[in-house]
């Protein structure tokens, strides 16, 4: 696996005089990956708060008394949307002076409908939704496509500088910066992944549409229809099925979850049990740096299952 690529964000001293601490934005962020992009962006001007906390599950988490008032005190929430985490439009009100960006709703963010997965997956979820776990609409995890990170990146700069305008020039620079390290994110992942492509794999749940569109992978099912439901009988079934054929190459499970059902699953196949993947860098530690290896730890787990000899 390369080595994590680091970038040294511009520092206010570089720049310009240091600002007094009071001027610069506080900013809370729902969870882990966009933390990491709003990190790059501020540099060492401030570190953007986390709702969601390390190992949590964002689809569904309660507040704690101190994330609450961090909240209310917020001048820029930054999240992805109702799609991901539909709690925080109960507790949005609270922030009331803030500035709100929902990233999955502005226009510049490339989305996908979960409508748009292959007739495997429409039947499975279609299954699933019977057994009362419906899963469409818009797929909320667009993050794991760096496009829609470089675009989001861009979003954070400019709300950052309206409200802070006197630091403008840092945000614009350190995004600069952190679009640049995307570039090369991209280019090296690509790389990664091409010993995968046309490779049929089944993920743990279906969150890696976004993933899969831009590296060119082959999602044959997934595990879990749902984020947050359990597997149906009828969708195990049908899961049983295609990996009896034989051709899928690699079963990914997740981290907090119980990998025993996937290797179960495999047993008497072709398909090889993978390492657990982390789509929302629960395991990470949180910063700038979350983001890139996040997406260069799914390149390569997946790039060497796929390349592994049955």
């Amino acid at each position: 696996m390369p080595r994590p690529y680091f970038r040294t964000y511009v520092t206010a001293a570089c720049l310009i005089a240091t600002p007094a601490v009071a001027e610069v934005p506080a900013v809370v962020t729902d969870f882990a990956p966009v933390q990491s992009l709003a990190a790059k962006v501020m540099g060492e001007l401030g570190q953007p708060d986390t709702l969601v906390e390390q190992g949590a599950d964002p689809h569904s988490y309660q507040l704690r008394p101190s994330q609450a008032r961090a909240l209310a005190g917020a001048d820029l929430v930054i999240w992805v949307g109702p799609e991901l985490t539909p709690w925080m439009e109960r507790v949005l009100d609270s922030a009331a002076s803030a500035q709100i960006i929902g990233l999955l709703a502005d226009p510049s963010t490339m989305r996908r409908d979960y409508a748009d997965e292959d007739a495997h997956h429409d039947e499975a979820a279609d299954a699933e939704a019977d057994e009362g776990h419906d899963h469409h609409g818009i797929d909320p995890h667009a993050w794991l496509d760096p496009r829609n990170a470089k675009a989001w990146i861009v979003l954070i700069r400019d709300a950052l500088a309206k409200a802070d305008p006197q630091n403008a020039d840092i945000y614009d620079r350190n995004a600069d910066l952190a679009l640049a390290d995307i570039d090369v994110l991209e280019a090296e992942v690509t790389a990664t992944l091409a010993p995968a492509s046309d490779v049929p794999l089944v993920m743990g749940h279906d969150a890696y549409g976004y993933f899969a569109d831009r590296f060119a992978l082959t999602i044959a099912a997934t595990v879990e229809a749902g984020d947050a439901a359990s597997a149906g009988a009828a969708h195990l079934s049908e899961l049983r099925a295609i990996l009896a054929e034989n051709q899928v190459r690699c079963l990914f499970p997740e981290v907090g979850h119980d990998a025993r059902q996937a290797a179960v699953l495999i047993e008497g196949t072709t398909a090889q049990l993978g390492n657990a993947l982390d789509p929302e860098g629960q395991l990470l530690d949180r910063g700038p740096n979350l983001y890139d290896t996040l997406i260069r730890a799914l390149a390569a787990d997946i790039s060497a299952c796929a390349r592994r000899k049955s």
